[in-house]
């Protein structure tokens, strides 16, 4: 209870003397502001720079955890992968192929499905053809077709929803319904990149995919952002499997198969194994892997992190440097008063605890405000730098890390720049105060 009064004691003396001297109290604060802030600002920036790349990594290769199961490009994989996956939807097979959307005969404005920001600039290489003996040119006799209205695009199909391990953000419309009869006209889902070639061109609905036994009329239910910037659309793969041959085994190394799945899990995995290789396929071409999305950005986010971390350490000892001497020179004129205060029985450690106090109240106060501005311009940033950021978004929220790392800050800077003044203050003899 003697050392609670004490504290006490000392947070109330303190408090005075701030008040009784706002002028220094807040000179203070200001060389001690730019520190905290540049703590407060790394620390948030790095938490940020977290969640952005993680965001990334999770819409193209899926979040933290994820086992991902490739299959062999062969003629059984589709038919095979659908009948095993009915039923679990806790799992997502997907399988992707070509598509051309638009006029009948005409040569795509984006060729292989590139960016449209490539569109029209010519030349795109030879066209090849991929398989198990590797890559080989395709000799056309003749002319390509020419220019028309249609798109080049990867058509994507599913078994399931793909978002419960890629979290798609719905940018309009709505996702695939997986509930009930596939339909004989497919429903497709375009990413970004799709969407803003329907809006700057007007495409025919006419959708052209290799080995199809016609060409399908689709229909466009929703815009997402799947973090792709090649054009690239979304079915069932029921529905896809409606106007595809299969069985033709006619692979152009861009047909893609896997598997997502929760972890531990082996039945699936070893279902399609022993099915798919007992109708032939290669049984090396199976791959499982975890998604480690944290693990790969690790090591760069400490790295930047330490960096700056070390120059706002550099920046906030100058604000402590400031704290420091102006505690020393109010120490130096609160000589008698400290030394009466000795006389009438204070302990030393309490004299310490009155300079010291007032410090940590100044990097409390410090920290405080260095975290608010924080907020607000976190809160400003999509506003001032949304056109030119798109992680910058109106769900961004200020991280509590930062929050804690200003709180640290200020409270660091408190102790080291009141520690040497209150150091002093206890050592002033009871004598002095005779002299004066």
């Amino acid at each position: 209870m003697a050392l609670s009064g004490r504290f006490r004691s000392a947070l109330i003396i303190g408090g005075q003397g701030i008040r009784a001297r706002k002028l220094r109290t807040f000179l203070s604060m200001v060389s001690l502001f730019l520190g905290v802030l540049a703590v407060v600002t790394v620390q948030a920036g790095s938490e940020i720079a977290n969640r952005a790349l993680l965001a990334d990594i999770e819409l193209n290769a899926g979040k933290d955890g994820t086992v991902v199961l490739t299959l062999p490009s062969h003629e059984a994989t589709v038919p095979i992968m659908t009948e095993v996956l009915r039923g679990r939807p806790e799992m997502v097979g997907m399988t992707s192929t070509m598509a051309i959307i638009g006029e009948p005969g005409v040569t795509p404005i984006n060729p292989g499905g590139s960016p449209l920001k490539y569109a029209g600039e010519g030349y795109y290489g030879p066209s090849m053809v991929c398989d198990q003996t590797g890559c080989r040119e395709i000799k056309q006799d003749d002319s390509p077709p020419p220019a028309g209205k249609a798109i080049e695009l990867r058509l994507v199909g599913l078994t399931g929803d793909i978002r419960q391990y890629r979290p798609f953000h719905t940018e309009a419309g709505r996702w695939l319904d997986f509930s009930g009869a596939p339909s004989l006209s497919p429903g497709l889902v375009l990413n970004r990149e799709a969407a803003a070639a329907f809006t700057q061109h007007q495409l025919p609905a006419e959708m052209r995919i290799k080995d199809s036994s016609a060409n399908p009329t689709p229909r466009v239910l929703g815009v997402v952002h799947d973090g792709d910037s090649s054009p690239t659309a979304y079915v069932r793969a029921d529905e896809l499997l409606n106007w595809t041959t299969p069985a033709g085994g006619n692979f152009d190394g861009r047909n893609q198969f896997a598997v997502y799945m929760p972890p531990g899990v082996t039945d699936v995995e070893q279902t399609l194994r022993a099915r798919l290789i007992a109708r032939g396929a290669p049984g090396d071409q199976f791959h499982s892997y975890p998604v480690e999305a944290k693990k790969q950005i690790e090591s760069q986010l400490t790295l930047m992190r330490m960096i700056f971390l070390a120059l706002a350490a550099l920046v906030l000892l100058i604000g402590v440097a400031g704290i420091l001497n102006v505690g020393l020179a109010t120490v130096g004129e609160r000589i008698e008063e400290f030394a009466l205060r000795r006389a009438v029985g204070t302990p030393r450690l309490l004299l310490a605890g009155i300079v010291l106090s007032e410090t940590l109240i100044i990097g409390m106060l410090t920290a405080a405000a260095a975290i608010g501005v924080g907020a607000v311009g976190l809160k400003l940033a999509p506003t001032v730098l949304g056109g030119r950021f798109e992680s910058m978004g109106a769900e961004l929220e200020f991280p509590w890390q930062a929050g804690v790392a200003g709180v640290i800050a200020g409270l660091a800077a408190g102790v080291l720049g009141g520690l040497l003044p209150a150091i002093r203050a206890a050592r002033i003899p009871i004598a002095t105060v005779m002299r004066a």
